[in-house]
């Protein structure tokens, strides 16, 4: 039974990390305009203050918060609402990701003070390194970034051509 059950956790395992890298991919322009758009000066200058391991326990809210959104998306699928699954999904996933991007941008330095983080986070960082060299990997991309390209040249079709019933 082991031998069957340890290959099947291996791919569901790396499954949920590549769709938490694609996650993060979209996530990081949307945390990167918020700090555009939203300083919140006082609040970036309380958390930078953070010792390490209150950096950690500030860290860790988004995940225990919005970790469950995943569990209620699966319950609402199970009923029958694929659709209202998926958003709940994706925008609770969004959500919880775009606020671990901020607070680590912030307490990254204090994080890394901790062993036990430092080492999670090496073993992170080379599991992604990994899977962004995989030929799976530069698929998704290359086919992620044709689509893209249709769109925008479908767009621009469109914005190019005379709307019927409008006359200048």
């Amino acid at each position: 039974m082991k031998r069957i059950l340890t290959p099947i956790s291996y791919v569901l395992a790396a499954a949920y990390l590549c769709v938490d890298f694609i996650f993060a991919w979209i996530a990081k322009p949307i945390s990167n305009w918020i700090t555009r758009h939203f300083e919140m000066r006082k609040l970036r200058r309380w958390i930078r203050s953070l010792p390490p391991y209150p950096s950690l326990a500030l860290f860790s809210v988004p995940v225990i918060l919005l970790e469950p959104v995943k569990f209620v998306a699966a319950y609402v699928a199970a009923t029958g609402n694929f659709i209202v699954a998926l958003i709940t999904f994706a925008f609770g996933e969004l959500v919880k990701l775009v606020l671990i991007e901020r607070l680590f941008d912030l307490t990254r330095e204090k994080l890394l003070k901790i062993s036990a983080f430092a080492w999670v986070y090496g073993h992170y960082v080379h599991a992604r390194e990994w899977i962004l060299k995989t030929e799976a990997w530069r698929t998704i991309r290359s086919v992620s970034r044709s689509a893209l390209e249709r769109i925008r040249t479908w767009q621009a079709r469109r914005d190019r051509s005379p709307r019927p019933g409008l006359r200048s």
